[in-house]
């Protein structure tokens, strides 16, 4: 029997061991469950000893005013600047063009493609690789080839290929971030590492890596095979990714036992669903009982929002408002952003 509850406007829209790799030498990666699961393996450490070696940079390398005017030259149009300093709209004879407000890039790409230029400046005469797009835009990735950057090659089962790095060579992170076991596999060679991954990615990271301490599971909006998801799951414990709110409803209808609108069944029907989508190890009825909510930064931010008020009201029903939070971590909107 279905049971009434409010859930009112919410349907509408919608320190790293040392021999981690030496016994197996690694020349290809796959992205892998390994640290994920891993709560003994602190991710935050890692990250922070990381950004202090002398060999890695996301700071720059001094001449942002020039670099930042030289993409305002190659990317800029004046039909943009007019339509902007019009309000977003201008009349050419009987032609109106109006101009969406959103229109360009981010700050989070803008400041990657900043780094890629300052990258190549710093390093003229030495091979630069990408380990995935710097950003997921044509005329740029055309840039990047007129720039003599490659990407690391694949073999035939779609690994990259790590061993044709060679000492002193540079490595850039794309704006999306790379996962944990990509980072670590980098980092013991001695390239440069120049690290384009935007703030708010970063950011999301935390947010996961708070999950984690505390033993919280994360629900992550996003694609799961996107990969931002699939550098966020690396740093996460226990996780389940959900593509929209239809997903999330499933999720929060096994969560209450059928009782939200009995779109869940059983728990290998659960499982089956989102086979790809969750930790490994993951068992619906044990980690389900401690969530909290984290996303991908180019999903639009309202469908998360709305996605963690349903959570958030599920988790109440479920253990009632005075244990809410022994069962569900608030999230921080304002990490979450638009690109």
């Amino acid at each position: 029997m279905l049971m009434s509850i409010q859930f009112s406007g919410l349907t509408s829209g919608y320190v790293l061991p040392k021999n981690r790799f030496a016994k197996n030498p690694i020349s290809s990666f796959r992205c892998m469950d390994s640290l994920s699961t891993d709560l003994e393996f602190d991710t935050k450490k890692f990250r922070k000893n990381l950004t202090r070696r002398t060999n890695y940079n996301r700071q720059g390398f001094g001449h942002k005013e020039e670099t930042l005017e030289l993409i305002s030259r190659e990317f800029g149009s004046d039909i943009i600047k007019t339509l902007r300093s019009n309000g977003h709209e201008y009349t050419w004879g009987d032609i109106t063009v109006k101009l969406a407000k959103s229109y360009g890039f981010c700050w989070g790409v803008e400041r990657a493609i900043q780094l890629v230029y300052e990258a190549k400046n710093q390093f003229p005469d030495q091979k630069i690789w990408i380990t995935n797009e710097i950003i997921h835009n044509p005329t740029f990735s055309k840039k990047i080839a007129e720039l003599d950057i490659s990407y690391l090659p694949k073999n035939k089962e779609s690994d990259k290929q790590y061993d044709i790095i060679d000492k002193g060579d540079v490595v850039m992170f794309p704006a999306h971030g790379v996962a944990v076991d990509e980072m670590m596999i980098l980092s013991d060679k001695n390239v440069q590492i120049v690290d384009t991954t935007c703030p708010w990615v970063s950011k999301v990271w935390t947010t996961v890596e708070k999950h984690k301490s505390g033993q919280y599971t994360s629900i992550i909006h996003g694609k799961y095979d996107h990969q931002e998801t699939i550098g966020t799951t690396s740093f996460a414990g226990h996780y389940i990714v959900v593509r929209n709110m239809t997903e999330a409803m499933y999720v929060c209808d096994y969560i209450l036992g059928g009782q939200l609108n009995e779109s869940s069944s059983t728990k290998e029907a659960f499982l089956e669903k989102f086979k790809n989508k969750v930790s490994k190890g993951f068992d619906p009825d044990r980690n389900l009982l401690k969530v909290g909510i984290a996303n991908q930064t180019t999903i639009l931010k309202g469908e998360t929002e709305e996605i963690g008020k349903l959570v958030d009201r599920t988790m109440k029903h479920k253990h009632a408002v005075e244990n809410i939070n022994n069962h569900f971590m608030s999230f921080n909107t304002s990490a979450m952003q638009l690109k």
